[in-house]
């Protein structure tokens, strides 16, 4: 429940800037890493790779996004965020912060060990299961 509180909270903030959590996540990435084969993107998106695909058409066609052959293998494509991808990037930015300030604020100083509990918890769940599973 309190996911999906939050995750509400975030779409409707995104949505008061013309945005919604999926574009938020491809160009936060995008902005962060730079180029990005689509794998990567619809993985970090949580998305299937044909509704990444779909989203990307949309983004490219809105001009967020921009997709260029790799230098290093012609044969793969990646996607950049543009100018403009970036300037928007900045508005809906300063809408998640907000809805992270209200939920801090609704937390109190819990917000920090709720934050940490969450960061190791995401840390461990992108480690290799087996390997905690042997090392004890």
């Amino acid at each position: 429940m309190a996911e999906r509180e939050a995750s509400h909270r975030m779409e409707e903030a995104l949505r008061a800037v013309g945005a919604d959590i999926d574009r938020w996540r491809v160009l936060s990435l995008l902005v962060a890493r730079g180029g990005c084969p689509m794998n990567v993107v619809a993985e970090h998106a949580l998305l299937l790779a044909p509704k990444c695909s779909k989203l990307v058409d949309r983004m490219v066609a809105a001009n967020l996004v921009l997709r260029r052959p790799d230098d290093l293998d012609r044969r793969r494509v990646l996607i950049f965020a543009s100018a403009r991808g970036r300037e928007a990037l900045t508005r809906w930015d300063a809408a998640v912060d907000e809805v992270g300030a209200q939920l801090a604020e609704l937390l109190g100083e819990d917000a920090a060990v709720l934050d940490a509990v969450l960061r190791r918890l995401a840390s461990g769940a992108r480690s290799d299961p087996a390997a905690s599973r042997t090392a004890g």
